[in-house]
């Protein structure tokens, strides 16, 4: 059937001398791939044509879809949003290729979940205005929310006596776990302020310094391994970590 829908780009692999294959987070079909034709041409207009499908590029879509083949194909494409920024600032690409890579370690099925699309969108489109102090809370701010769409969010239950974070269970707790997966004090705080953030222009306020940050979103990553099987080492973070002030 022939169906439009909106799409994030996830990653791209060259297939054959001029063509794509592109996973693409769709609106209506969830995670999906499809072979582009005549995108990788040494002509202008080829090369023009490729630039739509960098990661985190959000496009409008008319596809072929065929729920019985693992392979599709795309009728027509163009930007739904043209960012000012994402593509171009080397330190909000970070952070967008960060959520991409994360966003693809957790999604398994190609079941369409469109308000996971809409989060992730949304996500974007704020990092692509967003100042450089929210952009560097941005990170904290995906990590922390996006579980919700996976069924291990951390239950948001921090008090002044219930100040230690346990990591293995995703909750606080006042007595400190007799593991060593756990964050207490002011990490903890940090962690329920940003879980009762709305939208992530809430972070405006919230400053925090490299180290922490540094520090935070490790963590973070220990978390997403202890709760998404094989959920490996995050590629973009080091590079995150040291682009972050």
């Amino acid at each position: 059937m022939i169906a439009k829908t909106k799409g994030i780009v996830l990653r791209s692999v060259k297939y054959g001398e001029t063509s794509l294959v592109v996973s693409i987070y769709t609106e209506l079909f969830g995670m999906q791939s499809y072979l582009v034709n005549g995108v990788r041409t040494a002509v202008k207009r080829g090369g023009a044509k490729g630039a739509f499908f960098q990661s985190a590029s959000l496009l409008d879509l008319v596809v072929y879809h065929n729920e019985f083949s693992a392979l599709h194909r795309i009728r027509e494409y163009k930007w739904a949003v043209l960012y000012q920024n994402v593509l171009t600032d080397v330190i909000k690409n970070s952070v967008a290729a960060f959520m991409i890579e994360l966003l693809s370690k957790c999604v398994k099925v190609p079941d369409p979940n469109p308000e996971l699309f809409y989060f992730v969108e949304d996500s974007l489109l704020h990092l692509d205005k967003a100042s450089g102090h929210v952009a560097a809370n941005l990170p904290l701010f995906f990590a922390l929310h996006l579980p919700y769409f996976f069924g291990f969010r951390i239950s948001d239950e921090y008090t002044e006596e219930q100040h230690y974070l346990d990591l293995h269970e995703g909750v606080f707790t006042p007595l400190q776990p007799s593991h060593s997966h756990y964050l207490q004090d002011r990490e903890a705080e940090v962690v329920s302020y940003i879980l009762k953030a709305q939208q992530p222009s809430d972070l405006e306020d919230l400053h925090l310094n490299r180290e922490f940050r540094r520090r935070l979103l490790t963590s973070l990553e220990q978390y997403y391994s202890m709760h998404m099987p094989e959920f490996g080492a995050l590629k973009t973070l080091p590079v995150l970590r040291e682009l972050m002030g």
